[in-house]
């Protein structure tokens, strides 16, 4: 099928890329000129593994096309995906911002031709996808179309994967005719019997939210438990194997840390409370979940503070890990750009190491750190080391190496990666996340 994706961004690249994998044509629109100069010359605008390889193929193969001309892409699509941004609303108020999604619907409308079925791919709050039909049929009365919901869940670091292989499709749609449309987009993963939701479109628009703010809950709940742990002298990582194992509560996402962060649990969260509160009804759990997640960030700067001896003031700090998660280069809510900046603010030094995230790092935290190449630099002189994002290449440390090139052997290791007793055998002073 002839599909159009409008934004190139992290879901509009891997998804058009991918559909483009599955034998479809598509055309990604953004209005970024330099941003698709690049694209075209192969070059990806965000790290995720496999994906280079994958645009590059697509696109010598002439299944994948990258432009800025939306006039031409539009008519001629089947399908025309929106996969802009809904970042927070600059108002700080948690609404989800959707004038890239509104906008994109307004220029759409005008080059619509033949039937066409426009989805929201973006996540979006409930009722978005009737306001992208208002919004289509004021600007042209006469366009033949149908909107539908198809929610994403991919996760950074892994979203090929996802997508090839996903739990789940969901797909909100009023129409039969739309209903077809993707389903024979869909149809590739026929194959892999790959369950495919087909729901009303305001079950689709919150079927995402609902993911992402119970799986919220989940890491905020056993984050709160790790407090526990370490007040009545439990282990959190025992702790979380055993109850995993219960098929009712299933072992992912109880790994205790900093902090949930990235592009949509944050948001998501938030927008999903108002959206709540608009209708007069009430998520606490939620609220509850966002509350204990800023708390963690505090009590981990706490944590980070005592183990200086009370006090950050001139104290050099080695941080190993600044993105939300290992295999993205995305510091959007990481629980680095909360953490850091306080340690700055009290008079730390910071020399900071991260594989793929610096470049990211240094557009949104304070100046003043200092980026290093490797995490042994990151330890030279440090009074302690904050293992803050638990890349595969921090696993497997040369313990003495390390120690050797820090003022005073302090590990904090906020993602768990090693074992207590080695690390006490290696002559460090230890500590993890819900654990002594």
């Amino acid at each position: 099928m002839n599909i159009t994706m409008i934004g190139t961004g992290y879901v509009g690249l891997v998804t058009g890329t991918c559909f483009a994998e599955f034998g479809h044509l598509v055309t990604c629109v953004d209005k970024i000129a330099d941003k698709i100069t690049r694209l075209q010359e192969g070059i990806i605008p965000i790290y995720e593994p496999g994906l280079d390889v994958l645009v590059q193929k697509n696109t010598d193969e002439g299944r994948l096309r990258f432009t800025t001309d939306l006039a031409a892409a539009v008519p001629e699509a089947e399908a025309v995906f929106i996969a802009v941004g809904t970042p927070s609303s600059r108002r700080g108020d948690g609404y989800a911002d959707l004038t890239y999604i509104y906008e994109a619907a307004r220029e759409i409308a005008v080059h619509l031709q033949g039937y066409t079925v426009v989805v929201d791919k973006s996540t979006v709050p409930v009722g978005t996808a009737r306001q992208v039909e208002r919004i289509i049929r004021e600007t042209n009365p006469q366009a033949d179309f149908d909107v539908a919901s198809n929610p994403e869940f991919l996760r950074e670091g892994a979203a090929i994967s996802d997508f090839m292989r996903p739990d789940r499709v969901v797909i909100g749609v009023e129409s039969e005719k739309a209903g077809q449309v993707l389903q024979e987009i869909y149809k590739p993963l026929y194959l892999r019997e790959t369950p495919i939701v087909s729901t009303t479109i305001e079950t689709a628009e919150l079927t995402k939210y609902a993911a992402n703010a119970f799986l919220a809950v989940k890491i905020s709940f056993i984050n709160e438990i790790a407090g526990v742990c370490e007040a009545v002298n439990a282990n959190v990582v025992d702790l979380a194997r055993a109850i995993g194992m219960d098929g009712r509560i299933g072992s992912k996402f109880l790994h205790p840390g900093p902090g949930y962060g990235g592009s949509c649990f944050p948001k998501d969260t938030l927008a999903l409370m108002r959206l709540v509160q608009e209708h007069g009804e009430n998520v606490r759990v939620v609220e509850a979940a966002v509350e204990a997640n800023a708390a963690q960030k505090a009590r981990m700067i706490r944590k980070i503070r005592e183990m200086l001896g009370g006090s950050e003031a001139g104290k050099t700090i080695g941080v190993l890990g600044l993105t939300f998660k290992p295999e993205t280069d995305d510091m959007r809510d990481a629980p680095a750009a909360t953490i850091l900046p306080a340690l700055l603010e009290k008079g730390a030094k910071l020399r900071a190491h991260d594989p793929k995230g610096m470049e990211e790092a240094k557009k949104c935290l304070p100046g003043g750190i200092e980026y290093v190449k490797n995490a042994y630099e990151a330890a030279e002189d440090a009074d302690c080391l904050v293992l803050m994002t638990e890349w595969n290449q921090y696993r497997a440390l040369d313990l003495e190496r390390l120690k050797s090139r820090m003022r005073s052997p302090v590990f904090i290791d906020l993602r768990n990666v090693y074992d207590p007793q080695r690390m006490q055998a290696a002559g460090f002073v230890y500590t993890g996340v819900g654990r002594k």
